[in-house]
Order: structure tokens, then C-alpha cells, then sequence
């Protein structure tokens, strides 16, 4: 499945498709799975950061499978990396949940899965969401797990690890922010009405040919919007939409893990929220696209013209 999917079962938020039929009881018992794993994996890659990559913050821009002991390896381009924590992250969610929730199916960045039998629940997991940001010290990565059933998620919680604020959603229940002090506070986005004024984040591929396609699209869209944020996590970004720090949100080439708990805080925080389906692939390259409602037709139209709701797919 590629391209913008305008279909009920790929939408969260006003408007979107009724959610899997499961209870309220149920699904705040997969909440409190979620936080739980989540948190735990979040508290995991902190501590290890300094231990792998050293400094307080941290780390060295250049290093690569040279200096770092190999701790670092590339994926789909030498751009593209991933760490031992990841893959430690991972594998922590896997065990945690294989204990808590041993009949679920579990779908994973680095380790894959398969698709959940109908109506049983897969977990999507993207164990460190920002791994270059990781990588090079800048503090906005994240651990981001959902629960969706028959391809909806349900619920599902991201970790902003640096900034230790946890982002939560139930479908129906709303959407909320708990700070480091406990603190929590409902997510709902912004009342922007007019997109000359919305502040929108994106992302770029690792693939110098899909760059230069995304390129375009940006040079079209910058002209008509307030300006372009790129923070280098999809799963923050969602959130960002959330709690109102950007207006608009759209990248091509999302996997379920970098949206699968995002687009469900988003859209319970009101925002119209477009995802490919539940099987896709980064290499499709379909667009991933949350706005609050105000601006939502308006950029839908803006990026429609610059060819920004049609996949860009990986070479």
C-alpha cells in the first residue's frame, strides 16, 4: 500500500474510522503495558548513552565504526545508522513484553515481526526513534511503543528520553503529557486557521535521490507557510503536532514504528492525521501527514500541488 491512503481505517483524529471494538478495561490495560515497557527502555537507553559514547551530553559527531568500538553500523545507507542500543532497547521491550504479554505479536525496528492473527494485538516498537540525534548528542530521540489491533492502534506511549516527558494515548481517552515531576497535562493542538502562519515539521530520507525529490517539495511549501522545523524524530514531531509546538507534521518513508504511537497521541489531541497502512514500508516511501484542523485541507491542497501527497520511494 503506497501513496496518500484517504481511507477511513488509515485516519486518527476528527473524522477518522471507529476504532477496533475492544474494551475500555482492555485498553487501559495495554496503556499501562506501554508506559511501563516504554519507560523502562527509555531509562535503559539514558543510562547508556554516556557508557557507550561517553561526555555528559555527549559523544562525538564523527565517530563511526573506526572509533567507537562498534557500537555504530550502518543500514540502508552509510548515513543511516544503528547503534548497539538500539538493538538493546529492542530486545529489552521484546523480553518485558514476551513476560507481560506472551500470546501478542510484536513487530520491531531492528528485528521485524509478523502480522498479528484479526483481532489479537500486535506491539510496534521503535526502540530509539532519532538514533542520528542519539548519535551525535542532540538531545531529541526517543522509545516509542504502540498496541494496534486488526492495524489500529489503540494505545500507545512515546518517551521523550532526554527531556524525560512521557506522551500518552488511548483511542477515545484523549491524549497527555507527563512531565519528570508527574505532571500531567491533556495534549490538544493548535487553533491555527490560516497555513501562511503554521509551523511545519518534516523529515528527509536517507536516500540522496528521494532528498533531492523532498528538496522540491519544501521549496514549494516553505514560500506559503510561517517556516519549516526539522527535528529529526518522526515519533516527536507527532507529539510536537500534539502539544501544539508545530502546527503541521508530514514525512515520506515512515515506518509503522515511527508513527504506530504518534499519529494515535496526535489525533487524540485533535489533529487530522493521515498514515500509510499498518504494513507498509520506509522503501514505499508514502507520506505520514498530521495538522491541526484548521490548516489541515489547506496544506493537504498546498502539498497536493507540490507533489508532496504522492510517494517518494527509496531507490
Amino acid at each position: 500500500m503506497t501513496g496518500f491512503e484517504d481511507r477511513p481505517e488509515n485516519r486518527y483524529g476528527p473524522g477518522s474510522g471507529a476504532a477496533p471494538a475492544v474494551s475500555a478495561a482492555e485498553v487501559r490495560a495495554l496503556l499501562t503495558v506501554a508506559v511501563d515497557v516504554a519507560q523502562a527502555a527509555a531509562a535503559h537507553v539514558r543510562t547508556r548513552r554516556p557508557q557507550v559514547f561517553g561526555g555528559p551530553g555527549g559523544g562525538h559527531p564523527g565517530r563511526g565504526a573506526a572509533g567507537d568500538g562498534g557500537a555504530v553500523r550502518a543500514k540502508s545507507t552509510p548515513t543511516d545508522p544503528v547503534t548497539v542500543v538500539d538493538t538493546e532497547s529492542e530486545d529489552l521491550v521484546r523480553s518485558m513484553l514476551a513476560r507481560l504479554r506472551p500470546d501478542d505479536a510484536v513487530l520491531g525496528e531492528e528485528a521485524g515481526g509478523a502480522a498479528a492473527l484479526p483481532g489479537a494485538v500486535r506491539w510496534v516498537v521503535d526502540p530509539i526513534d532519532g538514533t542520528v540525534n542519539f548519535l551525535y548528542g542532540i538531545p531529541a530521540y526517543a522509545v516509542s511503543l504502540a498496541a494496534q489491533i486488526d492495524g489500529r492502534s489503540v494505545a500507545g506511549a512515546v518517551v521523550d528520553v532526554a527531556g524525560r516527558r512521557l506522551y500518552t494515548a488511548t483511542a477515545g481517552g484523549g491524549a497527555h503529557v507527563t512531565d519528570d515531576d508527574g505532571t500531567v497535562t491533556p495534549l490538544r493542538v493548535t487553533g491555527v486557521s490560516d497555513p501562511a502562519v503554521a509551523l511545519v515539521a518534516t523529515g528527509f530520507g536517507y536516500e540522496r535521490s528521494r532528498r533531492v525529490r523532498q528538496g522540491r517539495v519544501i521549496a514549494e511549501l516553505l514560500p506559503q507557510v510561517r517556516d519549516i522545523r526539522r527535528i529529526g524524530a518522526g515519533a516527536l514531531d507527532l507529539c510536537m503536532v500534539a502539544a501544539g509546538q508545530v502546527d503541521a507534521h508530514f514525512e515520506h518513508g515512515l515506518s509503522p514504528w515511527d508513527w504506530a504511537a504518534g499519529a494515535l497521541i496526535a489525533g487524540e489531541a485533535g489533529a487530522v492525521v493521515h498514515v500509510p497502512g499498518p504494513d507498509s514500508t520506509s522503501g514505499e516511501g508514502a507520506v505520514t501527514l498530521a495538522a491541526a484542523p484548521g490548516v489541515a485541507a489547506a496544506l493537504r491542497r498546498i502539498l497536493e500541488q507540490a507533489g508532496g501527497l504522492d510517494p517518494i520511494p527509496a531507490d
